[in-house]
């Protein structure tokens, strides 16, 4: 069933103009979560896709753009073998699952990252996500999944290159206009507002580019526990902030 879209006055005191346009989220706290419950590292995991589930239901009735999550690094391979095989089983179960609120809920799926590496099941699911909810033209869903930032912008490099090579470009034309266009999150606005939970305070490769002026909100709260209610508090609070982008005043001063 879908959810009626909210008051976001009502709701979080604030005008929809004062909303961060894209929120990118640092997902922390899944196995500490599940240690300080006694349980295994994966029961984390499994209750960190139904906190994914109610922020995506939130961002989709207050009207955000663009969500992205960052859900697998491709560092993240390095990780037990068990844990990682739990991750991806669990990445096409998610899909599987959650189709059905993504469209119930106007949602466009998206993938950020490689494709090359993961297994075959979540790509058939993966691709079945983002073909069926394509016309949907509410809250854009970016899943970081196989994702490193510096892998993207490398692979935004040789496209560039491959380009000057073959002539059709001239290296006096690159910009950054043409960098954003060659990365993987080409076509979406760059992040306003990055959340990051569990009280972890570093980028670790997640949207190097794009999150230049980014405002930055963490928070000591595990992401199982993150509930709708922290973002609120995490969205008032960007709210507050005075963006400059470089300049003695703000551009909306």
């Amino acid at each position: 069933m879908t959810e009626p879209p909210l008051d976001v006055n009502e709701c979080l005191g604030l005008s929809p103009e004062q909303l961060p346009r894209h929120i990118a989220i640092i997902m922390d706290g899944n196995g500490r979560w599940a240690k300080n419950q006694g349980l295994p590292r994966v029961a984390g995991h499994e209750r960190g896709a139904t906190t994914v589930r109610n922020i995506v239901t939130h961002c989709a009735r207050l009207g955000i753009d663009t969500l992205t999550l960052f859900s697998f690094s491709t560092e993240n391979w390095k990780r037990p073998e068990d844990e990682v095989e739990f991750l991806m089983g669990l990445y096409a179960r998610y899909l599987i699952a959650e189709r059905e609120t993504i469209m119930n809920n106007n949602v466009r799926f998206l993938h950020v990252g490689r494709r090359e590496g993961l297994p075959d099941n979540v790509l058939d699911e993966m691709d079945e996500t983002v073909s069926v909810s394509a016309d949907n033209t509410g809250l854009r869903l970016c899943l970081a999944l196989n994702y490193g930032s510096r892998d993207e912008i490398v692979d935004a490099v040789r496209s560039i290159a491959r380009d000057v090579r073959t002539g059709t470009l001239d290296p006096d034309q690159i910009d950054e206009s043409m960098v954003s266009g060659s990365l993987y999150t080409a076509g979406l606005p760059d992040p306003d507002l990055l959340i990051r939970t569990a009280n972890e305070r570093r980028i670790s490769n997640f949207l190097l580019w794009q999150l230049s002026y980014a405002e930055i909100y963490v928070c000591s709260v595990l992401w199982p526990e993150f509930s709708e209610q922290d973002l609120n508090g995490a969205i008032q609070d960007f709210a507050r902030r005075e963006r400059r982008f470089g300049n003695v005043e703000s551009p909306t001063t």
